[in-house]
């Protein structure tokens, strides 16, 4: 059974009645018992449909969704430039016993002393 508005227009009273669809409109005013009251046409209910098709949260708000969103989901780390940088190549010790190996450079190698007129 449906909410019914009412307002009196004698003197201004505004009410509610719950009553039947098939129930006679009111006419008298409770407060002033003039029969000067007048249904209002009014919002109605919320609209709710039901079946297999239609899901209760098909209705919810956006902000509703994303708070339902942050709780299932974990946070993702934030990345920082570390993270975003390559990791460092492995580095590679050469063993103590080996000895580079002489570079191929012609002014590198000193001049042989002795020789007059170089």
């Amino acid at each position: 059974m449906p909410t019914y508005d009412y307002v009196c227009d004698a003197c201004g009273h505004k009410f509610e009645l719950f009553q039947s669809m098939s129930e006679r409109l009111v006419k008298k005013c409770p407060k002033c018992g003039k029969p000067r009251a007048r249904r209002l046409i009014g919002p109605g209910a919320g609209l709710i449909f039901k079946g297999s098709g239609f899901y209760i949260t098909d209705y919810r708000s956006q902000d509703y969704k994303n708070q339902a969103k942050a709780d299932v989901e974990p946070p993702k780390p934030k990345a920082d430039a570390k993270a975003d940088a390559k990791p460092d190549a492995p580095k590679t010790e050469t063993p103590k016993s080996e000895k580079p190996a002489p570079s191929s450079n012609k002014g590198d190698k000193p001049k042989k002393k002795g020789k007059k007129g170089d």
